[in-house]
């Protein structure tokens, strides 16, 4: 059976590829070319061939684009992000919620489902304050992701900067409003997160780290649970990165719930790690992708059958089979020519 994904990138377009998981292929559909650097992709809920889309620039821009039967783009509807460099974005039924992480905020966008998509001209804006002791990353917030918790409504946004994830509320009026925050080790540069069983794991990218919180409801405060190295053996270099953070919820095919977290930069001719962990962040495995910056990855199909991750600087997109229960991945496919992928939508 074939399945079809978007891949944003680090180039001019967002590509569309075919996942042929009988032929074990992925080949590329058609390649929508949008503008610079669109890096991240979320579908509207109310209908799936509606993305928007962020363009990583000093000038932030959000995009609205449609896509066809055969995996076509058009762009539809264009908008200011209210920053630099949006790189992460969520679609809502009524607004977009996006991470401007130059400039260190989060926006809040009305949109429709139908034209014009964007229902305002400017955005509402919520800026961050704070730094962290890495001089070269952490000079000021870095908004580096919006996550909206599925059950609380909770917004939740990892600061690289200042070393903190910042805990939201939508008030009456429609405006968000900064409740708590959780704090990590000076220097940790939370980047991700993911949501398992009333906790928080969040990916530590400028300590190669993992930690787990306990989240409570607000208005109590999240505490510290654990936390692990993403790799079992020492850096070969102080730009080994972590990235994204996954935990696939249980299903009947894996019961057993872990947390993959992927590392990037790794000199290795076998390519950057995967690394999963058990819910209590104890290590079993640690998978060679083959991937140079392994940026973004993706579960999906049958019971998340398969993970779908790409190399940002070279090896392109891979899919691999959960084996194992999920304690380990088999590479299946690979597609060596898509250029520069950051992330995955699966349409």
């Amino acid at each position: 059976m074939a399945y079809r994904l978007l891949v944003p990138s680090y180039t001019d377009a967002i590509y569309t590829i075919s996942f042929d998981s009988e032929a074990g292929s992925v080949e590329v559909v058609s390649t929508t070319r949008v503008g610079h650097h669109p890096s991240w992709v979320t579908p509207h809920p109310d209908d799936p061939a509606l993305v928007f889309a962020g363009l990583e620039q000093a000038e932030g821009v959000v995009l609205a684009i449609k896509f066809d039967d055969k995996g076509e783009g058009n762009v539809v509807g264009r908008a200011s992000s209210g920053g630099a460099d949006p790189c992460s974005l969520l679609a809502t039924k009524d607004e977009l919620l996006v991470a401007n992480y130059s400039s260190g905020s989060i926006s809040s966008i009305p949109i429709s489902p139908k034209q014009p998509y964007f229902l305002a001209k400017s955005p509402k804006i919520v800026s961050f304050s704070g730094s962290g002791p890495n001089a070269d990353r952490q000079e000021a917030p870095h908004a580096h992701q919006v996550y909206l918790h599925p059950e609380t409504n909770e917004l939740l946004v990892p600061d690289l900067g200042s070393d903190k994830v910042w805990r939201f509320t939508k008030g009456a009026d429609g405006s968000w409003s900064i409740r708590d925050h959780i704090t990590y080790k000076a220097g940790d540069g939370p980047r991700h997160v993911a949501l398992h069983d009333n906790h928080i794991f969040t990916a530590l990218e400028l300590s190669n780290g993992v930690a787990k919180h306990k989240l409570p409801s607000l208005p109590a405060s999240a505490a510290h649970v654990a936390s692990a190295p993403t790799l079992s053996y020492p850096p070969p270099s102080t730009e080994m990165l972590v990235a994204e953070i996954l935990i696939p919820p249980p299903n009947p095919s894996y019961p057993t719930p872990y947390v993959y977290v992927s590392n990037r930069n790794d000199p290795s001719p076998e390519g950057d790690t995967i690394a999963i962990f058990t819910t209590d962040l104890q290590l079993v495995a640690e998978v060679r992708t083959g991937l140079n910056h392994v940026r973004g990855m993706v579960f999906g199909g049958p019971n998340d059958k398969w993970l779908i991750a790409g190399g940002a600087n070279g090896g392109g997109v891979t899919v691999f089979e959960r084996v194992d229960g999920g304690k380990g991945l088999k590479k299946i496919a690979n597609n060596p020519t898509v250029e520069k992928p950051t992330g995955f939508l699966w349409v």
